[in-house]
């Protein structure tokens, strides 16, 4: 069983209420469930939709393929009944489109009548379209009243009942009016599975790992970082602020983190360009930062609500000058989760900024897990404070030391002065102009850090064919997409995907010895959403190979399986 259900129609329709209510209904059945959402930049009009795939198997990525869709406009079918399954079906209220279509594949299912007989207004007819699609798939309604009371809980229970009534009447008459309905459901286990997506995992992530202030001015696909931290951060302290711009938003968390907790932003391409002065400053006063750079296409504006991978090299250069940085990418929520962590520990210990790069498939889709091994998270506090700190009796801010890294004191817990400039500086932080300090300077927060972290780079997951002839590089939020090509293939094909998700400082051979794999494979294929190859240039850069295959997507739009499997096959043969 492996379904997936299109919820399409104008924004301000109510797409994401039905998307949003099936995915739960889903995930407490038990099923795998991935979720991607494709909307424009309006809040009124345009074409947007929401796909849920579910299956009682694992899935990662979106399908070509849809078995339901619910055409909220006629736009919807023109633009997607091409993607109908042979037994797939489109339901839509024929008094709201203005069109009757008599095809067998079509369902005209009254969502606006039925929502006024029986919740008693219009605005009832998305409860009524879920349970019709439920009552397609022959699932019963107990889990959806569960959610309908949950999420209708203070509105009293007139409001509770009217919706529960509306969806009834939907999955009352999908039943009755669909007997040609033929979808095969696999049992629901009815252990609920974790429904998160990229961006909550992140601020969840960020939360657990201590973080007390987070600023910035919301820009797509970042923003719901900054509003699921809002949402928790009375419980939890998080001091959350939005900012005038950019440039306010990276110095608010700089000098946050230079009062002594731990502190983050998050924005996108436009807004990181204002930031870069800033991710500068932390590089020379050697303040920890952790900065969330949600990708989406450019120049300029380009596509504000679409996906891209192009500014790896961006987050690689921001910032004047030399200095150490680290650049992490998950694939998935769970990786958001333990990258959001390991960002706060690598910036804090080694004192230097970190970002965390991400995008709008990334940000918006959402999966399944059975939860997070909190057990797992690291916490260790690196900077001198109190007792400690007064206990020194000599301190110097940018001491020289053999790893680089200098005592990290917090003004005002000790009688210690805590000097930082942005000019060049001595020990004690102090102006210099002189050529000997500048050269220790350089070596001590660049050339002794580098090596350090280096180390605590993990490498690339292997996934597949241990020796493959085919193997698949990829990086960041392809990782779902390429597993499920990888699966796919490899009924017929000796083929392996290598996902990298920690990027720079770039993995050594050390522990595993990647290169092997890419080098031994008769074909390796880098496959990236972008329109240069910004990764496989790194590669190149950082390692001599130069791949000789590349798949590149750069129409704001993420790979399909079926889309990458193509690709794949276009380099094999």
């Amino acid at each position: 069983m492996d379904y997936s259900v299109k919820v399409g129609g104008e924004a301000g329709q109510g797409i994401q209420t039905i998307g949003d209510t099936l995915s739960r209904v889903f995930s407490r059945s038990g099923y795998h469930v991935f979720t991607n959402q494709d909307y424009e930049s309006r809040i009124r009009g345009g074409h947007n939709y929401y796909q849920i795939r579910f299956s009682e198997n694992p899935v990662m990525a979106p399908r070509e393929v849809v078995d339901i869709i619910v055409a909220l406009d006629n736009e919807s079918i023109t633009l997607h009944e091409k993607e109908l399954s042979p037994n797939g079906l489109v339901i839509y209220d024929s008094s709201t489109l203005k069109q009757k279509y008599e095809r067998p594949n079509f369902l005209d299912i009254p969502f606006v009548t039925l929502a006024v007989e029986h919740g008693g207004s219009k605005i009832m007819e998305n409860t009524v379209a879920t349970g019709a699609i439920l009552g397609m798939l022959g699932m019963d309604l107990d889990i959806l009243k569960e959610i309908l009371r949950e999420v209708f809980f203070k509105k009293g229970e007139s409001v509770i009942q009217a919706n529960i009534n509306s969806a009834m009447a939907g999955h009352d008459f999908a039943v009755k009016n669909c007997p040609g309905c033929s979808f095969s459901m696999a049992p629901p286990s009815r252990a609920a599975r974790l429904l998160v997506a990229g961006n909550d995992a992140l601020g969840f992530g960020v939360i657990a790992s201590g973080c007390k202030v987070y600023s910035a001015y919301p820009m797509t696909p970042s923003t719901g970082i900054m509003t699921y931290i809002t949402s928790k951060g009375e419980e939890y302290g998080v001091i959350v602020e939005q900012a005038e711009d950019e440039i306010a938003a990276i110095n608010i968390a700089l000098g946050a983190s230079y009062a002594g907790v731990r502190a983050m932003t998050g924005t996108s391409g436009g807004g990181f360009a204002l930031m870069v002065e800033g991710i500068s400053l932390a590089g020379m006063i050697e303040i920890p930062i952790v900065i969330v750079l949600g990708q989406r296409p450019g120049p300029a504006t380009g596509f504000p609500t679409r996906t891209e991978q192009g500014e790896l090299f961006f987050a690689l250069h921001a910032g004047h000058g030399e200095f150490p940085r680290v650049l992490l990418a998950p694939g998935t929520p769970e990786q958001a989760f333990f990258l959001a962590n390991k960002a706060f520990d690598l910036a804090e210990k080694y004192q230097i900024p970190v970002i965390i790069l991400t995008d709008q498939y990334l940000a918006d889709s959402q999966w399944t897990f059975d939860g997070f091994d909190l057990g797992k998270l690291n916490y260790t506090d690196y900077r001198v404070r109190g007792e400690a700190f007064g206990a020194l009796s000599d301190y110097k801010r940018f001491a020289y030391t053999a790893t680089g890294i200098s005592p990290l004191g917090v003004p005002g817990e000790a009688r210690h002065v805590v000097v930082v400039d942005s000019d060049e500086h001595d020990e004690e932080g102090h102006i210099v102009e002189d050529a000997e300090t500048r050269i220790l300077m350089v070596e001590k927060r660049l050339h002794r850090k580098m090596p350090l972290i280096r180390q605590e780079i993990a490498p690339p997951v292997l996934y597949g064919d241990g020796n493959p002839e085919i193997v698949v590089v990829c990086w960041g939020s392809m990782f779902g997409v390429a597993r499920e090509a990888v699966d796919a293939l490899s009924k017929t094909r000796s083929i392996a995907m290598l996902h990298f998700s920690e990027l720079y400082p770039f993995p050594s051979n050390d522990t595993f010895d990647y290169m092997k794999v890419i080098c031994n494979a008769k074909t390796a294929i880098c496959a990236e959403m972008n329109a240069t190859g910004q990764f496989a240039r790194l590669m190149r850069m950082e390692t001599g190979y130069e791949f000789k295959a590349r798949i590149n997507r750069y129409d704001g739009r993420p790979f399909s399986v079926e889309k990458l499997i193509g690709e794949i096959n276009a380099h094999i043969g």
